[in-house]
C-alpha cells in the first residue's frame, strides 16, 4: 500500500471475518480482529485456526507471528471497523424471519471508538435495510455519521476456495452515501484484485440475497427432478448429464438436501419480507426443505429390505470437502434416523468428533454395515477403489459420486 497504513477492526472470526482478517494483514494492514469466543481468541493467540480452510493456516500462522493481526476480546479502536457477525433467522413462525440482533450489538460496541474518516462496514449477510440500521444505531449512540462512511460488501466466496476468492473475485460495494460507496471502494481495491462495483446499500443488500435465491431455486428444481425420476424409474444422474447436452441446459446435481449459512437461509429474507410476492423462492425454499427427509425415508426402505436397524452414512458437512456443519441435511438426515431408533454410525473425515454421532473410518463402514448411505461427496469417498466398493454393497447414493 502507497497510502499510510491504517488499522482495521473485524468484529467476528468466523468462516469469513478470521480469513479476512488473515488477507488484510498479509496486505500491511495492521489488524484487530474481535470475537466473543474465547476459546477462538486463544486458539488464534497461538497462531492457530478452527475452521478448516485451505491455506488459511499458512496466512494466520504468518500474520500471528508478524504481529500484524491480534485478537481481543474488547471491540478495538480503528480507522477500518469491519462487521462480520452471523446473521441467523428466527424460527419460531411460518416464515423465518431474519435475526440480526449481532450486527445491532456490533456495531453498538465500535460506537465508543469511532471518530471522523472512519469507514464502518458490513459484511455479514443481511435483510434489506440493514446497513441503514446500522447508520442509525450510530446515531442513536451520539455518532455524526456525516463524517464517516458506511457502506455494505457482502462476501462471495466458496467454502474450501476461501483464501483464493476474497483476493479474486468481484465485490459489490453499497454505500450510504454515493460519496462512502467511493471511499469504501477504495478500500477493498488495495487487497481485491477482482473488479469492485459500485452501488447504493439496498442494492447490495439485495444482491447478495437474489444471488444465493437463484442457486437455491436451481438447486430445487435439481432435488425435485431426482425425486420425480426415482418415482418414474429413471437414474437421474443419467438423465442430467443427458438433458446438459443441450445447449441452452445446466442442471445442477441433486442432494441430500441444500444446507450452509447463505443459501439455506439467505431465501428467507426475501420471501419474510414479501411472503405475497416471493412465490418461487419460497417454494425452492420448501421443495429442498423436504428433501433430507426423503432420503430418510429411502434409507429406510433399504434398511427393511436387509432386516437392520444399522446404518452407516458417510458425510456430516453441508458440502464437500469442509468441517462446517451448519443447516446441513446430512446432519438433518442422521438426526431423524437416530429420532426414529435406527443406529447411525458417521464417517466425517473433516472432524475429529461430534458431541451427539458416533464416528467410525470409512472402511469400518463399508467392512462392517449392510446399508450405507453416501450423503456428501468428500474426496476420500471419490476415489474410484471407494466408489466401486460402495456399489457392490449396494450403497445409496444422494450426491451422485456413484453414477456411471
Amino acid at each position: 500500500m502507497t497510502e499510510v497504513q491504517k488499522t482495521v477492526s473485524v468484529i467476528g472470526l468466523g468462516s469469513i471475518g478470521l480469513p479476512t482478517a488473515a488477507v488484510l494483514a498479509s496486505r500491511g494492514y495492521q489488524v484487530k480482529g474481535f470475537d466473543t469466543n474465547q476459546q477462538v481468541l486463544e486458539t488464534i493467540s497461538h497462531g492457530d485456526i478452527h475452521i478448516v480452510e485451505p491455506g488459511l493456516d499458512v496466512c494466520v500462522r504468518d500474520a500471528v507471528g508478524s504481529r500484524s493481526l491480534r485478537v481481543y476480546s474488547e471491540v478495538q479502536a480503528a480507522d477500518i471497523y469491519i462487521i462480520c457477525v452471523p446473521t441467523p433467522f428466527h424460527v419460531d413462525s411460518e416464515i423465518p424471519e431474519p435475526n440480526i440482533e449481532h450486527v445491532v450489538a456490533a456495531t453498538k460496541s465500535l460506537s465508543p471508538h469511532i471518530k471522523a474518516g472512519d469507514i464502518v462496514i458490513l459484511e455479514s449477510t443481511s435483510p434489506v435495510g440493514t446497513t441503514e440500521l446500522v447508520e442509525n444505531t450510530l446515531r442513536e449512540n451520539g455518532i455524526d455519521t456525516s463524517v464517516i462512511s458506511i457502506a455494505y460488501c457482502p462476501e462471495r466466496v466458496l467454502p474450501g476456495k476461501v483464501m483464493e476468492e476474497l483476493v479474486e473475485n468481484s465485490r459489490v460495494v453499497g454505500g450510504i452515501t454515493t460519496e462512502a460507496t467511493a471511499v469504501v471502494a477504495n478500500f477493498y481495491k488495495t487487497f481485491v484484485r477482482g473488479t469492485i462495483l459500485e452501488t447504493n446499500a439496498k442494492t447490495a443488500e439485495m444482491c447478495k440475497l437474489v444471488e444465493n435465491s437463484y442457486r437455491d431455486v436451481n438447486l430445487a428444481f435439481a432435488n425435485e427432478l431426482s425425486v420425480l425420476c426415482d418415482n418414474n424409474g429413471v437414474d437421474v444422474w443419467n438423465l442430467i448429464q443427458l438433458a446438459n447436452h443441450h445447449p441452452r441446459v445446466n442442471i445442477l446435481q441433486p442432494g441430500a438436501g441444500v444446507g450452509g449459512h447463505c443459501i439455506a437461509v439467505d431465501p428467507w429474507f426475501i420471501v419474510s419480507s414479501d411472503p405475497e410476492n416471493a412465490r418461487l423462492i419460497r417454494a425452492a425454499r420448501e421443495v429442498n426443505n423436504s428433501k433430507p427427509n426423503w432420503v430418510v425415508d429411502k434409507i429406510k426402505a433399504a434398511a427393511f429390505i436387509k432386516q437392520t436397524l444399522k446404518i452407516a452414512c458417510l458425510g456430516l458437512a453441508f458440502k464437500p470437502d469442509i468441517d462446517d456443519l451448519r443447516e446441513s441435511p446430512a446432519i438433518m438426515v442422521v438426526t431423524e434416523l437416530v429420532n426414529q431408533g435406527y443406529e447411525v454410525s458417521c464417517v466425517e473425515p473433516n472432524i475429529a468428533n461430534h458431541a451427539e454421532f458416533r464416528l467410525i473410518s470409512l472402511d469400518d463402514a463399508i467392512a462392517e454395515f449392510d446399508v450405507i448411505a453416501l450423503l456428501v461427496n468428500h474426496k476420500e469417498f471419490s476415489v474410484s477403489g471407494v466408489v466401486d466398493q460402495l456399489r457392490i454393497k449396494g450403497g445409496l447414493d444422494f450426491c451422485g459420486a456413484m453414477s456411471d
